[in-house]
């Protein structure tokens, strides 16, 4: 018993170390002051002309000039090309996974990042983010050409398409095999509704608000400063989900979005899709792959059968039992693979549904002489699993984090399908858990389609809400009294029992009382979830503990949700 203690110890020292060495950048000051300098429209969010060829505009010819001036070295790597609302980072790495499991050196480039930069580029067979030395060493080596290239383009060369050359190199220096690269997530996450101002709906500002609209529905697919992979370089283009996220502040359409992801599509390159579309959705995608001779193979075909079969615990985290049996005949000569009691870490049907796109691409490539055996499929699957999404702390960390004997979640969940994805999964994985949730959320998300989501779920017995940086510190946090206002709105519209602060019992069930006990909260619809305000992630640390302690032995689930800064934020202080 000593020695399993001491096995736990030593392993969870790891992690801590890990997270410790993830979150500091000693070696890469310079590189990271240069970023820094660098428009970041992450940070200040996307501009007016960002869909146009102007200076603010995210303009191919500008990143195939600056990819020019440093050899192409896009030209030097077979890639896969992911695009997508949801799903593109899971996706990539279960694809990255399988590749390095069957031995290949891959290189995979995504966005966002939890703690550090360097986790966008994952290098070689470890599976590592790429070393912070290597990166520094390479932007001293192209420093006086990345100056001269800024300034032949009058400074307009942006931070993302600095450091997409940086992974391209890397990836041409490091020799790897493969690349597997995610578009920006700038279209899914950080266009927001202070950025479209309507000055009137004249025919002729409307034509150029539409104009404006639809150059941004094409940020993340055709635009997409990744997107200069030619037909010759790309061994697969994958789209994962077309999705509503931003259409109400964007003002486009399913329509527009989707033939803007379908701009990765190369002539004669297979095409991938996740899913499942909406059906006019889907043909849109595949008018777009018959006119580029690109043969496609969905994940969603009928003959396809992915299951989730149970629940069960993986070296003391929770996992999904799954079968994926994918069966393609129609596009591409017969492809099949059967994977039964496949353990994914990474829970939910849409994760199921990224692991069986995954696989498509798996058999497209061994279909194109790629060698992936079915056994490397089913390792690289079981063995994926990234911070900040479907992430169960150890229980070490519950301890450091002062809730001891708690079930934590991480997940990144931030808009309502991924809310609703959330739940179905908590559902499934704990079906007479009592679940807190602990909440942060950008100012441009959907924050009553999320709220209701949740609320929906059965259980819900504590919902703490709170603020956190977003993307850098740059305030787009939403306050905690504007998160109030929208689950109150959301309660009210599911005639559903809420106690707020604003109330007299607020105070009795949530200090005074067992914490959902029967006798305070009722059950079905005369249950009472209580709504919590608190200014800083330590004071929800401290209620959740609260919770707990009243709870005693009752088991019950702690979600930390509504952004990856959320799940950051947590990460982060568990490196003291």
């Amino acid at each position: 018993m000593m020695m399993l203690l001491s096995c736990i110890r030593r392993g969870f020292a790891r992690r801590v170390g890990f997270l410790r060495t993830l979150s500091s950048h000693p070696e890469m000051k310079d590189f990271l002051d240069y970023l820094d300098s660098l428009k970041n429209y992450e940070k200040s969010g996307v501009p007016r002309g960002a869909g146009t060829d102007s200076d603010e505009g995210f303009d191919l010819a500008r990143m195939r000039r600056l990819m020019d001036r440093f050899g192409n070295p896009q030209c030097n790597f077979k890639a896969v090309h992911i695009a997508g609302t949801k799903g593109k980072g899971s996706t990539a790495a279960f694809i990255s996974n399988i590749l390095r499991t069957e031995g290949y050196s891959v290189g995979c480039y995504t966005s966002p990042h939890i703690l550090t930069i360097r986790e966008r580029i994952i290098l070689g067979r470890s599976g590592h983010p790429v070393p912070a030395k290597l990166l520094n060493d390479l932007f001293c080596r192209i420093k006086p050409d990345l100056d001269q290239a800024m300034k032949a383009e009058n400074g307009c060369i942006t931070h993302f398409e600095v450091f997409t050359t940086v992974a391209f190199l890397l990836f041409a220096d490091e020799n790897v095999d493969i690349a597997v690269i995610e578009v920006s997530y700038l279209f899914s996450y950080v266009i927001g509704r202070d950025y479209i101002v309507v000055p009137s709906l004249h025919q002729k500002n409307l034509e150029l608000i539409l104009t404006f609209r639809q150059g941004l529905a094409g940020l993340g697919g055709a635009r997409d400063a990744t997107n200069i992979i030619s037909s010759s370089g790309l061994v697969a283009s994958v789209i994962t989900t077309v999705g509503e996220e931003h259409l109400a502040a964007l003002g486009g359409s399913l329509e527009t979005i989707a033939m803007a992801k379908a701009g990765i599509i190369k002539k004669g390159r297979p095409l991938v899709l996740g899913g499942p579309f909406v059906p006019h959705i889907e043909r849109i995608i595949r008018d777009k792959a018959m006119v580029m001779d690109s043969p496609v193979v969905s994940a969603c075909d009928t003959g396809n059968r992915c299951t989730v079969k149970s629940f069960s615990l993986l070296n003391g985290r929770p996992c999904q039992i799954c079968d994926i049996a994918i069966q393609v005949g129609k596009d591409l000569k017969k492809m099949s693979c059967e994977l039964l009691h496949v353990k994914l870490l990474m829970l939910g049907d849409h994760q199921l549904q990224n692991a069986a796109t995954a696989t498509c691409v798996a058999l497209c490539l061994r279909n194109l002489g790629w060698s992936i055996s079915n056994e490397s499929i089913r390792s690289g699957l079981e063995h994926t699993h990234l911070l900040g999404r479907s992430q169960f702390l150890t229980s070490e960390e519950a301890g450091v984090l002062g809730l001891s004997g708690a079930t934590i979640l991480l997940d990144g969940a931030h808009t309502k399908e991924s809310a609703k994805a959330l739940m179905n999964t908590l559902r499934m994985a704990f079906p007479k858990a009592r679940l807190v949730f602990v909440v942060a959320m950008a100012s441009d998300k959907d924050h009553g389609g999320f709220a209701r989501e949740i609320l929906s779920g059965v259980h819900v017995e504590t919902v703490l809400l709170t603020e956190v940086s977003i993307a850098g510190g740059v305030t787009r946090t939403t306050p905690v009294s504007s998160l109030r206002d929208s689950w109150i709105k959301a309660s009210d519209e599911l005639c559903m029992g809420i106690v707020h602060d604003g109330m007299t019992k607020y105070s009795e069930l949530l200090n005074e009382h067992p914490a959902g006990s029967e006798s305070n909260l009722g059950d079905g619809k005369s249950r009472k979830t209580i709504l919590a305000t608190e200014s800083s992630l330590k004071g929800c640390l401290k209620t959740a503990n609260t919770i707990l302690t009243k709870r005693g032995d009752e088991k019950g689930v702690i979600v930390f949700t509504g952004s990856l800064h959320i799940a950051a934020s947590v990460l982060a202080s568990l490196d003291g």
